[in-house]
Order: C-alpha cells, then sequence, then structure tokens
C-alpha cells in the first residue's frame, strides 16, 4: 500500500495517498515533471512527461489518463480521444465524459461511440448475494476468512479488532492484545488464524505506533494470541498487508510499503527477504500456483508477477487479454483463472484471469462482478468451492486528508458470487 490503492491521478486530487514517500523511479519523476508542467500551463512539456511516464510504466491506467488530458489541454482532441479509448477498451473509466477539459473531444465523430463503451462499463455485471453484515459503520474491514463450521471473520483497519460475525458479533481479539490495524488473514491447518498487521495512519489508536507491523496467530481453542512476530523498524516504516499459507507451516506475506515479499517460518520465528527492494511498488494480493513453487504476486502500481520460491526470480505476467492487471489489490486462485479485486481503476471489480499454459501470461479474462450497488471499495475475499467471499465495501476512499471519517457509513457486507462460468 504504497499509494494507498489508488493510481494518483493528476486531477483527482480528493483521492487518499496511503503513503507519500514512494520509491523515486522513472515513472515518478516523469509524473513530477507532468504536474510542473500543468501548474505552469505548459502543456506541451506536459504532454512529452505524460509520455515519459506511460513509457515507465506501459498501460498504467493512471499514466494513460494523464495522457489523454495532457493532449487534450494541448489542442490535440483526436490524440486525447484515442487515448480515453485506449483506457476504455481495458475496461477502465475515470470520468472523462463529465471533465470540462474533454469538452473539445464531443465534436468528433468517434465521442458517441466512447460515450456509449463508458455507459455500458459503468453499468452493474454480475448476481451477488448478500451473505453477512456488521452494523458498526467505521469498522473499515480488510481481510476476511472463514473457519470449518463456515463462521465468517473480519478484520478492521480503524479499530485494529478480530471479530467473528454470527446472530451475536463476538471480537476476539483487539490493539490491547499488541496489534494493530488488521489486515490480510488465513486459517492454518491447525485452525489458528494469522492475519497480518500495521500501525497505519488510519488506525485510530496508536500513532506513537505507526510503521510497525507484524503477523499474528489468533488460536480460537485458547482464545489467545498465541504467536506474534514482528518486522524490526529502525529506520523504515512497514505494512505487510497480506499472506498467504504454503505447505512446510511457511507463511509469504507482501511488504506494501516496502515492496518487499518476505517468507517467515514460525518454528524458526524468522522473516527472510524472497524478493528484496526495487521490485514491486506497492504489492498487495498473493496466491500459490497448484504446485506450491511458484507465487502470483499483484503489484498494484505494477501489475502481475510470478515468483519462483526457489531462488526469488521474479517474471512479470504478460497480458495476451483486453484488459489491465493495475489496481489489483485481493488476488485468488480457482483452477487455471486468478481471481482479483480490482479496486485501484474505476470501475471496482472481480475478474477471473486465465493463466496461459506455462503459467506465464494472461490468455483470456472475464468481468465476474462489477458495479454492484453494494461496493464501496471492495477489498480482500476466498474461493470456496465454486463460489467467491469478498468484501464489498471497506470505505477505504472515505477517510479525509486528515485521516477521519464521514458519519452515516454503512457496516461492512460480505458478498457472494458464482465464478462458474455463464
Amino acid at each position: 500500500m504504497l499509494l494507498r490503492k489508488y493510481p494518483t491521478l493528476l486531477f483527482c486530487l480528493s483521492l487518499i495517498v496511503f503513503f507519500s514517500d514512494v520509491s523515486a523511479d522513472d515513472y515518478a519523476d516523469a509524473r513530477a515533471q507532468l504536474v510542473a508542467a500543468y501548474q505552469q500551463a505548459d502543456y506541451p512539456a506536459m504532454r512529452i512527461a505524460a509520455r515519459e511516464a506511460l513509457a515507465a510504466r506501459p498501460g498504467y491506467p493512471g499514466a494513460l489518463f494523464n495522457l489523454a488530458l495532457a493532449q487534450a489541454l494541448d489542442d490535440d482532441p483526436a490524440a486525447s480521444l484515442q487515448t480515453l479509448r485506449d483506457l476504455s477498451s481495458v475496461g477502465v473509466d475515470f470520468g472523462a465524459v463529465d471533465r470540462d477539459e474533454f469538452a473539445a473531444l464531443k465534436g468528433l465523430p468517434g465521442w458517441s461511440d466512447y460515450a456509449s463503451d463508458v455507459q455500458r462499463l459503468n453499468e452493474p455485471i454480475g448476481f451477488a448475494e448478500v451473505v453477512a453484515t456488521l452494523g458498526t459503520g467505521d469498522f473499515i474491514p480488510e481481510g476476511i476468512a472463514v473457519d470449518s463450521d463456515g463462521r465468517f471473520y473480519l478484520g478492521s483497519i480503524r479499530h485494529g479488532d478480530l471479530v467473528r460475525l454470527g446472530d451475536t458479533p463476538e471480537t476476539l481479539s483487539s490493539s490491547k492484545n499488541g496489534h494493530w490495524s488488521v489486515f490480510g488473514m488465513r486459517f492454518d491447518e491447525q485452525g489458528g488464524l494469522w492475519f497480518a498487521s500495521a500501525a497505519v495512519p488510519q488506525f485510530a489508536d496508536g500513532e506513537e505506533d505507526i510503521g510497525q507491523s507484524g503477523l499474528f496467530r489468533y488460536d480460537l481453542a485458547s482464545g489467545e494470541i498465541s504467536d506474534k512476530a514482528l518486522l524490526l523498524s529502525i529506520d523504515d516504516a512497514h505494512v505487510l498487508g497480506d499472506l498467504v499459507l504454503a505447505p512446510g507451516n511457511v507463511i509469504y506475506s507482501t511488504d506494501s510499503h516496502t515492496g518487499v515479499l518476505y517468507r517467515y517460518s514460525p518454528e524458526s520465528a524468522d522473516f527472510q527477504a524472497v524478493v528484496d527492494r526495487n521490485v514491486f511498488g506497492s504489492p498487495q494480493g498473493l496466491v500459490l500456483d497448484d504446485t506450491a513453487r511458484f507465487l502470483y504476486v499483484a503489484d498494484y502500481v505494477g501489475g502481475l508477477y510470478r515468483v519462483r520460491l526457489e531462488s526469488g526470480e521474479t517474471h512479470r505476467v504478460t497480458i495476451e487479454a483486453n484488459v489491465t492487471d493495475y489496481g489489483i489489490d485481493g488476488l485468488y486462485r480457482y483452477g487455471r483463472e486468478l481471481i482479483a479485486i480490482q479496486n485501484g481503476i474505476r470501475p471496482n471489480r472481480v475478474i477471473a484471469l486465465t493463466l496461459s499454459d506455462d503459467g506465464l501470461s494472461i490468455a483470456a479474462a472475464r468481468t465476474i462482478a462489477s458495479n454492484l450497488e453494494e461496493f464501496d471499495e471492495p477489498t480482500l475475499g476466498f474461493v470456496f468451492g465454486d463460489d467467491f467471499f469478498f468484501v464489498a465495501n471497506s470505505h477505504w476512499n472515505r477517510f479525509g486528508a486528515d485521516n477521519t471519517l464521514p458519519a452515516g457509513l454503512s457496516g461492512p457486507i460480505i458478498l457472494r458470487v458464482s465464478l462458474l462460468p455463464n
């Protein structure tokens, strides 16, 4: 979560920046030049910078939108419309139809087709069943898990609570037990619930701990935190945001702040870097392949990667389908498909990405759910049989610049969708 789940578009200044100290790279440099050129109304220079940003991060929706904006401001509406159509062709719309900066495009022959594409993009897709709710509006859920009895568990970003849902929800653990915001969670074979936790600015009760992060295990039998593994935080902040359990009692976890992919063994109580810094920008969801030799990692600002766990070698997954792999939060596996929750693009959606035979590219894609009325930044979920359960309304996007929340938010909603092809 380097950039808490947003592409940080030039004109969407109200969007939340989770952590602003993004590692310097070609994209960041080009985008800084783009912003400076816009502020000076130097639109030819803005256009050049937008091209450089796109070259640094090919296909990145935020970069494409900024290029379209620069082209429109630089009096090249035809080029701007083509760039917007490139965005809509992969299912992305950042609201250009309603922006004054794109008014000159509306007289072009292809505008009506583009507007029709955008209208279709913003129509609801899929059917979802509400299977559980919680009445706490400022809960801000992230991770979700289910036990062998079919009971749901949620973690709170705002309050750091671990809650079991039911007719009478139970708070099983709170920040009094030494953890902070509760992120991704998974049950182990012994029935213990491992979860990632971090002290982030949106956590209400741990300002003095910001930057600390670790893995925790809640033991259902004893009702206590049985394991605690903290990342040392001498010079850097950490945010372990998601985790996956592998054979041999091994845990892999992504640090979305530093970009490191960690391997943790409860037996040795030791964190090891599988992929070190400067590879991933903001790694989020992760899932093992069927051999458990490879791990797929969703880099929020860098797309999908496959990691060879034995060596840490990374391979950028290529996209052969008409889809974008940016902005993925939760990532799961259903046969040969990767199930992804995309909340870093608009509209938010749940998609299924079909892997090629060698597992190195996405050969096809389908949308499972999009634009559902319950959606307000969906986050994480899990696959159970032919169904996918996920958090529909995290409300991450409702935090203000001072990390306050508006009144009247709905409590967490858990949805179920079928993964069977129509």
